[in-house]
């Protein structure tokens, strides 16, 4: 019978594994993911780069206008444009040996001047061997 591991203890496991290597991109109350991987140590292992891009006019001058900011096309987005920029800036000096992924969710919480739920969406996009094309998958909101 295996341990079960807690999100700690994932985390670092997904820390110290040097094939894997990526980015998490955040939007809205979506940020709480990446601080997972700083809090238990050893990020710089797995973290090339982490985003937060909270204000709307920030968020549309880099992935582009879109009509609703916590949406499967404003994920999309997030995933192409940051998986993009992952591997044209790390390809050549990593791509051999690194299965490279990219993390991005996009978050509404609770708001003190709308009465609109909470809701998110939440994506990865990853290889999984190095020089594979990449698979992902995104999660739906309830």
């Amino acid at each position: 019978m295996s341990e079960r591991l807690d999100t700690h203890q994932k985390a670092l496991q997904i820390n110290l594994d040097s094939t894997k290597y990526g980015a998490f991109a955040e939007i809205g109350a979506g940020q709480e993911v990446a601080r997972w991987f700083f809090r238990v140590g050893g990020a710089s292992g797995t973290i090339a780069k982490t985003i937060s891009a909270y204000d709307m006019v920030v968020s549309d001058a880099i992935y582009g206008a879109n009509e609703r900011y916590v949406s499967r096309t404003r994920l999309n987005s997030m995933l192409d444009h940051e998986y993009r920029l992952l591997t044209e800036r790390l390809q050549s000096r990593r791509g051999d040996n690194t299965r490279f992924f990219v993390f991005a969710d996009t978050c509404a919480a609770k708001s003190y001047t709308r009465r609109d739920e909470t809701h998110g969406w939440m994506g990865i996009r990853f290889q999984t061997e190095p020089q594979s094309d990449p698979s992902g998958t995104v999660l739906l909101p309830q």
